[in-house]
């Protein structure tokens, strides 16, 4: 059919056709956000190939409440998909047994995991801006459970990595629900609605530690993954029943521009700038603290097996209970004097660790304690910050 010109209500030429769907300014209401016309046209190009409960589709007229369940089951979802990048921690010296390999050799295992995560946040998140993040959270968040499956399967190293790097690469829904977050709860709950995000986030980080030092320990580690498949689903489950449905932030940008804007930003807003380095610099020094502490704990002087080792997470859980102090301290405070506070107290834990670990047992308890609790306040201050930067 060809197309036939039509005439708006400033005289300006429109193109209509039965098989073309055009968005113009029309399409958008009063308040900037995506009108009918809008949300119609991302239905036909965006994801739409999952249907959606009818209670939970997008009316612009009664969106959605972001309240305290909806929340919770942000921190639910976060805290068993990035699960998945740690649950190989306490089990490395089973991994070197099982595949008949050295320390150094499994110690990649946890370096691949975190480079696909890095490189799915990179490559993936960005589209959360792009398409409309219920589909984009239900189908990376099968995607990590599905390739998930062949963790407990395969016999061969090289293919337990390769699927490793591929499972932490799909394993980003957190870093899309954070924001999604960020954006739905009102200025003054915001750090708040992050810190229990965050709070579910890191306790998957601990969780998945205790959980696989426990199975480990009675039954192959084979089983770990087996249960880990099980919770993914289940997550999958929970956001497909709950999570409403909201139109795309910005519909009209091709993925390179945003790439782009993503470059854009890391060279040329100062907030932000800070935030990556510091960020870069705390993780580096938190990943390599609990992948270390299995090999420390489990030779001399204290020789655990992989079930005490586990349980060092649960430690660890004391930051997690801080979480909501944290979020209505900082929701107070200025963010950047939080981050400062937060670094500084990191610095000291580190300085304990590296000078005390291998001498007495509680300077690792005292530590891990202290880094889960800075580094809680650490990303919550930065986040609030960084999001702060475009409310």
């Amino acid at each position: 059919m060809e197309p036939t010109q039509e005439k708006d209500s400033d005289n300006e030429p429109r193109v209509s056709s039965e098989n073309a769907t055009v968005i113009s300014v029309d399409d958008r209401d009063i308040s900037g956000k995506p009108g009918e016309g809008a949300i119609a046209s991302q239905r036909k190009r965006e994801l739409g190939i999952i249907p959606i409960p009818k209670w939970l589709r997008y009316d612009p007229e009664r969106p959605a409440h972001f309240g305290l369940l909806l929340n919770a089951v942000f921190g639910f979802a976060s805290t068993f998909v990035v699960a998945n990048l740690y649950y190989c921690q306490p089990l490395l010296i089973q991994f070197s047994l099982s595949f008949d390999v050295t320390y150094e050799e499994v110690s990649r295992i946890p370096t691949l995991v975190q480079a696909g995560y890095a490189s799915g946040l990179l490559l993936i998140t960005p589209l959360g801006d792009l398409v409309r993040r219920r589909p984009l959270l239900l189908i990376v968040t099968a995607m990590a459970a599905t390739l998930s499956i062949g963790l407990p399967i395969t016999r061969s190293l090289h293919v337990f990595e390769g699927l490793s790097f591929l499972v932490g690469m799909s394993s980003v829904a957190p870093q899309i629900l954070i924001p999604l977050a960020a954006d739905l709860a009102p200025p003054e709950r915001r750090a708040s609605a992050i810190s229990i995000v965050l709070a579910g986030l890191l306790l998957g980080v601990l969780i998945a530690r205790v959980l696989a030092g426990i199975i480990a320990q009675y039954v192959t580690w084979r089983i770990v993954y087996y249960m880990s498949i099980g919770l993914q689903y289940a997550v999958l489950g929970a956001l497909y029943w709950t999570l409403p449905d909201y139109p795309a932030k910005n519909p009209g940008l091709g993925y390179m521009r945003i790439l782009w804007s993503m470059a854009k930003l890391a060279v040329t807003e100062p907030k932000l700038i800070q935030c990556c380095l510091i960020s870069i610099a705390s993780s580096a020094c938190f990943t390599n603290f609990w992948v270390t502490l299995t090999f420390l704990l489990g030779g001399p002087p204290y020789n655990y097996s992989t079930l005490v080792i586990g349980l060092f997470g649960l430690i660890g859980m004391f930051g997690v209970g801080m979480a909501p102090i944290v979020g209505r301290t900082i929701d107070r405070l200025v963010a950047w004097y939080a981050t400062l506070v937060a670094t500084i107290f990191l610095l000291a834990m580190q300085a304990i660790y590296t000078g005390a670990a291998g001498v007495n047992i509680a300077a690792v308890i005292i530590v891990c304690l202290g880094l889960d609790v800075g580094r809680q306040s650490q990303q919550v201050s930065m986040t609030t910050a960084v999001f702060g930067l475009v409310a």
